[in-house]
């Protein structure tokens, strides 16, 4: 991954539900934990907005990537963090992992470093604070290009914690685990048939939301009925 400038040294629903199990005072998921501020180092690249995550190119650029640890193979992805710094404040959405980063170290977009120190510093000293995302509307779900009936990728998208798991299943079944990959989607390489199915999606302090979805859309993105509660 291209991170130059700034180191130094360097649809279909039909039922939805929202249950909450195991929520506690503080949520850990995707190596971060809601709410525990972090004293690390910020540095800048040139984020397009996509990166790792496999998000849309553009849009809102307050984003940022994180280490290897925080990243924890894509479960930071959609997370928000609010990040103090030298000059001032910012909320930054995670869309990448920086694969040189250390532990407590985030590399924000130009747009994000610019809000908490000088460009010309390049690396400062921060505090940063996993927090639960100010997003509108319900949760959504990406089809990966290429998704059909027999190889199935979906990717949640719009959520307010990050995610922890998404599951699936056909009429009386039982719940199926899709494995997470590194690029932000829930993948089943038997795929999840034709027709209407569910999926169950949970977050990091363990709410729940389940969707009726009623086909897999080749590269589409559909809505769900319901968001996740903000972690208090």
């Amino acid at each position: 991954m291209n991170r130059p400038s700034a180191w130094k040294p360097s649809l279909l629903l039909a039922v939805a539900s929202l249950a909450c199990g195991g929520c506690g005072d503080s949520a850990s998921g995707g190596g971060v934990t809601l709410g525990s501020e972090q004293k690390g180092i910020a540095t800048y690249y040139d984020a397009k907005g996509d990166g790792n995550c496999s998000f849309d190119r553009g849009g809102d650029l307050m984003v940022a990537a994180m280490s290897p640890d925080h990243y924890d193979d894509s479960a930071a992805c959609g997370a928000c963090v609010d990040i103090v710094g030298p000059k001032g404040n910012v909320r930054v959405r995670i869309v990448d992992s920086c694969p040189d980063c250390e532990k407590d170290h985030l590399d924000l977009s130009r747009e994000a470093f610019a809000k908490v120190a000088e460009m010309k510093d390049g690396r400062v000293d921060i505090t940063w604070t996993p927090v639960s995302c100010d997003v509108a509307g319900p949760v959504q779900y990406r089809f990966k290009e290429g998704s059909n009936p027999w190889w199935t990728a979906i990717q949640v998208r719009n959520h307010r914690l990050p995610i922890q798991k998404l599951e699936w299943k056909r009429g009386g079944g039982d719940w199926k685990a899709l494995k997470r990959e590194s690029y932000n989607y829930f993948v089943t390489g038997d795929g999840v048939g034709e027709g209407s199915f569910q999926v169950r999606v949970t977050a990091s302090d363990g709410q729940q939301l389940t969707d009726t979805l009623a086909e897999v859309l080749d590269g589409k993105t559909v809505d769900g009925a319901e968001q996740f509660a903000p972690q208090k």
